[in-house]
């Protein structure tokens, strides 16, 4: 099959539609990726925090009922 843009690369006048496709695509990949990665570290970042919330939760609870039990 013929390439539709075939004058256009062989004279150099404009880049295909193909190759501006292609252009987007790889513009697309690499925002995904970094989109992804970004999410990874959110992900982290929230697992942490509720690590940290609920041994914080752990220790107020434990000095509330120490407190009650001596009342």
């Amino acid at each position: 099959m013929m390439d539709s843009g075939w004058f256009q690369k062989k004279w150099g006048i404009e880049k295909t539609p193909s190759d501006e496709l292609f252009d987007k695509l790889t513009a697309l990949e690499e925002q995904v990726k970094q989109l992804q990665d970004e999410n990874i570290e959110l992900t982290n970042e929230l697992y942490r925090l509720e690590n940290s919330l609920d041994s914080r939760i752990d220790i107020l609870a434990e000095k509330l009922w120490r407190t009650q039990v001596d009342v």
